[in-house]
C-alpha cells in the first residue's frame, strides 16, 4: 500500500474512531476547562488556545509512541525474510483494524483487555498530569496533553499496532500523527457543535457504521496484494547478479 494511502487511511481511522474519543477524552477536555475563568470558557476565541495546546500535546505523545514502536519493530523485522515480513505486517495491521471495527461497533469487547493492561502503566503516569492542574495557561494545557496522550485506549492501541508493523521510526511517527489529526474535529468542537457531535456519536448506527468501515479497512489490508509501504522497497529490490566468469 503506498505511503500516501496508508497515511490517509490512518487519518480516516482516527476520524471514524473518534466517536469513541468523545466518551473518554471528551470528559478530560471538560476537566481541562474547569480551572479557567468563566469569561475564557464562554469565549470560543479565548478558549481555543487551551484546546489547541492540549491536542498538540496529545498528538505529540501519539507520534512519540509511534516512533518508539516503529524503531523497535525495525530491529525485529530486519531479522525476517522479506516475504515473511510482508505477511507479519498484513496480519498485525489487518487483524487490529478488524478488532477495532468490532470493538467500535459493540460486537466484540476484546480490546478492553488491552485497555486494562495499559491501565497498569497509566497508574504510574497519571500522577504527573495532576501537577499541571488547575490549567490556567496554554503551556499547562500542552503539558497535560503530553501526559493524557498515554491514557489507555483501544482505539489508540490499534493505531499503535499499525505503527508497530511499519518497521520504521519515521513512518511509525507519521502514522500516529495522521491518526491523531483525524481525531481533532471531534475533540476541538466547542459549544453547540460539541453537544451536537456528542449526541450523534452516541447513536448506535453511527458507532456501528464507523466500526464497519474500519473493519473493511482491515479486510482490505489482509486481502490486498503486496506488502506494507515501509517494506515495499525492500521486497522489490532486484536480486544481485552473480559475477560472470
Amino acid at each position: 500500500m503506498p505511503t500516501e494511502i496508508t497515511l490517509v487511511s490512518a487519518f480516516l481511522v482516527g476520524l471514524l474512531g473518534s466517536t469513541h474519543c468523545l466518551g473518554m477524552c471528551g470528559g478530560i477536555v471538560g476537566a481541562l476547562t474547569l480551572g479557567l475563568h468563566d469569561d475564557i470558557r464562554r469565549s470560543p476565541v479565548r478558549l481555543f488556545p487551551y484546546l489547541a495546546a492540549y491536542n498538540i500535546g496529545r498528538i505529540a505523545s501519539y507520534a512519540i509512541a509511534g516512533a518508539l514502536l516503529g524503531a523497535l519493530s525495525a530491529k525485529a523485522l530486519s531479522l525476517a525474510p522479506p516475504a515473511q515480513v510482508r505477511w507479519i505486517v498484513k496480519l498485525v495491521t489487518g487483524g487490529f483494524m478488524i478488532a477495532l471495527g468490532l470493538y467500535l461497533a459493540g460486537w466484540w469487547p476484546g480490546l478492553t483487555a488491552l485497555e486494562r493492561l495499559g491501565g497498569k502503566l497509566w497508574t504510574r503516569i497519571e500522577p504527573f498530569g495532576r501537577r499541571f492542574l488547575p490549567v490556567n495557561h496554554p503551556l499547562k494545557a500542552l503539558a497535560l496533553g503530553l501526559v493524557w496522550g498515554w491514557l489507555p485506549c483501544g482505539l489508540v492501541y490499534s493505531a499503535l499496532a499499525w505503527s508497530l508493523a511499519s518497521g520504521d521510526a519515521v513512518q511509525g511517527a507519521a502514522l500516529m500523527l495522521a491518526f491523531g489529526l483525524g481525531t481533532l474535529p471531534m475533540l476541538l468542537a466547542m459549544g453547540a457543535a460539541a453537544r451536537w457531535l456528542g449526541q450523534v456519536a452516541r447513536l448506535v448506527w453511527v458507532r456501528r457504521g464507523a466500526g464497519v468501515l474500519i473493519l473493511l479497512f482491515g479486510v482490505y489490508t489482509l486481502a490486498a496484494p503486496g506488502g506494507h509501504a515501509g517494506h515495499d522497497h525492500a521486497a522489490h529490490q532486484p536480486m544481485p547478479q552473480e559475477n560472470q566468469e
